[in-house]
């Protein structure tokens, strides 16, 4: 069964060190989840802390979740989920990650770099707990680095997007322009202009700097996609976790338009279901591979730590098929790949 509660980190803390409590209230964000099985006791304790928008993002969180989900499953134990506000400071993050620990929570899957700082701090403050990091590379030696080529799916994404469009003008929509996203728009764009050097792309970000909610505001996505069609743009990718969510939302309403999902196979996630006909393919990240081979290491008493790079040649990142709306361009998408794998092909990453 699993429970759904809303708690603060100082909440957590308490029952961390006390046998019973009563009640704590907060207008926080944090969330906290724990599932359990008959065998819980003998099982693995996990500890997520997302990045904003959290578990049902329907993109970045949703499938590290499912990778937590899959090791919960197979190997018994607990979950506990805690989810970052966009307002949060680096004292923030660092509590967070210090609440799961002193709950006694091992492994802990920190979902996003912005936790790379606050990471590498609290790891070598708790140097028996194994810690893993989305998206960014950490130093503490009980981290297990996990990330991806996003620019090499991205390019995929790109040579789809310019063999698709009718209009010779496809955009790019970012959620913050940080130097993880800018991969994202680095490799679609040279997808694009390798496949087809005559057509436009426009490159937008949601918010820029410290300002995260460039990442879970689907009405700036819906108004920012809105603009590219109103341009002239017939195929959108959004990497904007939640926000994206939006530009899904505003190209489903241009007829003859195609959106690019991100992360997760968006075409198949329940929430986005009334848009799915829009969605050509999406850009999958395979986070859920990188959470569940970390926690199965734990488990199995041999700790991941470094860096695993999760690259196309390896699956760690492609294109999604569902909707068959990419089947008639197999062919040209499989010559990319192949190039990119034999490196014939590098992908840029700014």
């Amino acid at each position: 069964m699993r429970r759904v509660a809303k708690l603060s980190a100082a909440c957590i803390a308490t029952a961390a060190l006390a046998m019973t409590a009563t009640a704590c209230g907060s207008t926080s964000s944090d969330t906290g989840s724990s599932s359990s099985s008959s065998g819980s006791s003998k099982g693995i304790k996990i500890g997520l802390a997302y990045d904003v928008g959290g578990r049902g993002d329907r993109s970045f969180n949703d499938s590290a979740a499912r990778g937590a989900d899959k090791a919960e499953k197979e190997f018994g134990g607990s979950i506990k989920e805690l989810t970052a506000k966009t307002s949060d400071t680096e004292a923030d993050r660092e509590q967070r990650l210090t609440d799961l620990a002193e709950a006694g929570y091992n492994p802990i899957v920190a979902v996003g770099f912005s936790y790379a700082t606050s990471i590498d701090k609290v790891a070598k403050e708790y140097p028996k707990v194994n810690f893993g990091l989305i998206d960014s590379v950490a130093t503490a030696k009980n981290v297990d680095s996990i990330t991806f080529t996003e620019e090499q799916g991205s390019y995929l994404a790109g040579v789809a997007a310019a063999l698709k469009t009718k209009k010779n003008h496809v955009g790019f929509i970012g959620g913050v322009d940080t130097p993880l996203i800018k991969k994202f728009a680095a490799g679609y764009v040279q997808g694009v202009k390798d496949t087809k050097s005559s057509v436009k792309v426009d490159v937008q970000y949601l918010t820029h700097g410290s300002d995260l909610s460039g990442f879970s505001s689907p009405d700036k996505g819906k108004e920012a996609a809105s603009g590219q069609l109103d341009n002239g743009a017939d195929v959108i990718y959004a990497a904007a976790g939640s926000s994206g969510n939006g530009s899904i939302e505003a190209v489903n309403g241009v007829k003859g338009a195609w959106a690019i999902g991100v992360d997760s196979d968006q075409y198949n996630i329940p929430g986005l279901a009334k848009y799915k006909n829009s969605i050509l393919t999406s850009m999958v990240k395979n986070v859920d591979v990188g959470v569940y081979d970390f926690i199965k290491s734990v488990h199995d008493g041999k700790p991941l730590t470094g860096n695993q790079i999760y690259s196309l040649a390896k699956g760690g990142v492609g294109l999604a098929t569902s909707g068959g709306f990419i089947d008639d361009i197999k062919t040209q998408l499989d010559a990319a790949k192949k190039k990119i794998v034999d490196g014939t092909v590098k992908v840029k990453t700014s």
